[in-house]
């Protein structure tokens, strides 16, 4: 039978529930067990992926194509492991499900209420995310005292009875603040913060002190004292300069450990040398890079977090650090590209979706490909390049992606014909897909191996009725979906690197594994500023 621990989050929101729960699963995963994370959101959404990313930041897509929480990313990123749509589960998806069991006749005319209904299905969905681990962490979103996260605060609270006591463990992650004014650490808002998850018949057995300075032992005694927790049992989480130290600071404070003393499991033996040589990797780079990120929602970073990471993940691979440069594809045009592309080592085009802000994205590519400037396009960015190369390589003057223009002369991307008829809702690729790869191309290179499972999250591709007039001006097409034929990937010839993927390689991205498209972008990045750098050093004179 599984093990539970459940983490509530208290006093503010954005304290890092979710980073501490991906660094515990991947302590625990590292000590050889099974372990699932699950993220509940009490917001009545189905899903995020009709969200404004403003709203809600990334949409994490999973393999089996569910549209979730950017936490999910963490998880698989720290785990290492595939989740699926049993980790992702909102209020909408709660609520939905009870009301057409409502409609069914499942609950034989009975009066439908929160209790038991609502938190009888949470608890199921906790539930079935056992049945294949041994240990199931699920982050509870939202801060303590939310009135929509109450039910299920009550969902959780009842898994400590209904399961023996040492199955079930309780952690609240809460805030120590540090006064300026009075030079010290406060313990009040953590000490209200318990009282309010009191409130809902939750006793919790750990407590995570998200804090600037290390707390001393006295004022640890002292949240104990007041917060009926052990003293041991209060672990400090000081800020890290990378995210990926996180694990490791809790491996220093016993976390795991004292974990499986509660849970009554075995205290296996964790090496985590690779993840610390991986850090040290990260926080001393030997080179750095500069790549500018070209994308609608940069106002918001974390609209792209999964690609931010990605190029870490690539940086690490070559010992370099990589600095982003945001520039929002609205306020990019053919006035300001140079001076705006010019300093940098590389250019990427991320996905998006709607018109807003194309013509910029088509200016960047334009600006990358004619001044042999690495270029990564992925999902709408792979579109973009297909439309500049359209318009400036193979003269089709007015291609477009229908998306954008539908009485384009030339839709370059386009919905196919099985799509047209449908609701938008349900013209999604989503999730994995199978690619097959042209030997000797880039993309087989970074890949080393014939057929790729990628995922995806589009609606528009590419039209294969201009693949021949691409072909002919020098557009390699490089991945196909074996059982469709669109088109998945696309390079150019005579050009040191470029490439643009329909899918999103970023999800499927590690620290400690980086993703082959990202790895080998930021390596040539590398190259082209050195290749910069040489050009530079040679007097003009001999030029």
């Amino acid at each position: 039978m599984a093990k539970y621990i459940f983490v509530t989050g208290g006093v503010v929101s954005s304290l890092g529930k979710g980073i501490t729960a991906a660094s515990l699963g991947m302590l625990l995963k590292a000590r050889g067990y099974k372990v699932i994370l699950q993220k509940f959101d009490p917001y009545l959404n189905v899903d995020p992926g009709t969200m404004n990313p403003y709203q809600h930041g990334e949409v994490f897509v999973t393999q089996d194509g569910a549209e979730t929480d950017l936490d999910l990313g963490h998880y698989e990123r720290f785990l290492d492991t595939p989740l699926t749509r049993r980790s992702s589960v909102s209020s909408g998806q709660v609520y939905q499900s009870v009301i057409n069991k409502e409609r069914r006749g499942d609950y034989n005319g009975g009066t439908v209420q929160v209790i038991p209904h609502i938190t009888n299905e949470i608890r199921s969905r906790i539930v079935q995310a056992g049945d294949r681990a041994d240990i199931v962490i699920s982050e509870i979103g939202g801060t303590v005292g939310d009135i929509e996260g109450q039910p299920f605060l009550e969902a959780i609270r009842q898994m400590h009875f209904a399961l023996p006591e040492e199955d079930v463990l309780y952690m609240h992650v809460t805030l120590v603040p540090y006064l300026t004014a009075s030079h010290e650490l406060k313990t009040k808002p953590t000490q209200h913060s318990v009282k309010e998850l009191q409130k809902s018949g939750i006793q919790p057995d750990y407590l995570i002190c998200r804090c600037d300075y290390p707390v001393p032992d006295s004022m640890r005694e002292k949240i104990a004292l007041f917060c009926n927790v052990r003293p041991d049992h209060v672990i400090e989480n000081t800020n890290c300069d990378s995210l990926y130290e996180v694990p490791l600071m809790l491996e220093q404070s016993h976390l795991a450990e004292l974990i499986c003393r509660d849970l009554h499991i075995e205290n296996r033996a964790c090496d985590l040398t690779d993840w610390k040589a991986m850090v040290h990797r990260h926080l001393n780079p030997e080179h750095h890079v500069k790549i500018t990120l070209v994308g609608k929602y940069v106002a918001l970073h974390d609209a792209f977090l999964s690609v931010v990471e990605s190029l870490t993940h690539g940086g690490i691979a070559h010992n370099t650090g990589v600095e982003i440069k945001w520039i929002a594809s609205d306020d990019l045009d053919d006035t300001n590209v140079a001076e705006l592309l010019g300093d940098v080592d590389g250019v990427l085009v991320p996905g998006g979706f709607g018109t807003r802000g194309i013509e910029g994205k088509i200016t960047a590519v334009r600006y990358a490909r004619e001044h042999r400037i690495p270029f990564f396009g992925i999902c709408m960015g792979m579109q973009t390049a297909m439309i500049e190369m359209a318009r400036h390589m193979a003269g089709l003057t007015g291609a477009n992606s229908t998306e954008v223009d539908a009485d384009t002369p030339y839709p370059v991307v386009d919905r196919m014909p099985d799509q047209t008829s449908v609701l938008l809702g349900g013209t999604m690729r989503l999730g994995a897909y199978d690619c097959d790869l042209e030997p000797g191309t880039k993309i087989y290179a970074a890949y080393g191996e014939p057929r790729i499972s990628e995922r995806h999250r589009h609606r528009y591709e590419v039209n294969n009725d201009f693949i021949a007039a691409l072909e002919a001006v020098g557009v390699v097409f490089s991945g196909h979906n074996p059982e469709s034929g669109l088109v998945e990937a696309l390079e150019l010839k005579d050009h040191p690197w470029f490439v643009g993927v329909q899918y999103h390689p970023e999800f499927q991205s590690r620290p400690n594994r980086p993703h082959p498209l990202f790895r080998d972008f930021v390596g040539a990045s590398l190259a082209y500023q050195e290749r910069r750098r040489n050009q530079e050093a040679v007097p003009s004179e001999t030029l």
